[in-house]
């Protein structure tokens, strides 16, 4: 059993910036062992990956929409994912959520949102133009 919970959107103006988090939490759970992703859904649009990291941080992987731009990274400490947003577009707009992938996953495609299996509850970001 694992949870995620993100938080950190919100309302911007085009070319600024936001840092999305995602903590997570659970019984049976090694954090620093599972690689974690980032997808996004906008209205009426199927999920897209964002991006991808590894249990340890070095391993990193971006959609092409969003290279340059947003940064993930992790604190394994406390648990946490971030993805840092800069020069947001209005076409980022979408309800952003993090997800984690199973070690025994280790083969699947990273941009794929079948390689993941826990899921949070999203967080909004509205970037206005």
């Amino acid at each position: 059993q694992v949870q995620l919970v993100e938080s950190g959107g919100g309302l911007v103006q085009a070319g600024g910036s936001l840092r999305l988090s995602c903590a997570a939490s659970g019984r049976t759970f090694s954090f620093r062992n599972h690689a974690m992703g980032w997808f996004r859904q906008a209205p009426g649009k199927e999920r897209e990956f964002v991006g991808h990291i590894s249990g340890s941080g070095g391993d990193l992987l971006y959609t092409d929409s969003v290279k340059g731009r947003f940064t993930l990274s992790r604190d394994n400490f406390n648990n946490i994912v971030y993805l840092q947003m800069n020069s947001l577009k209005p076409e980022d707009t979408a309800v952003y959520s993090c997800a984690l992938r199973p070690t025994s996953y280790s083969g699947r495609n990273r941009a794929d949102s079948s390689s993941y299996v826990y899921w949070g509850q999203g967080t909004q970001v509205t970037v206005s133009s």
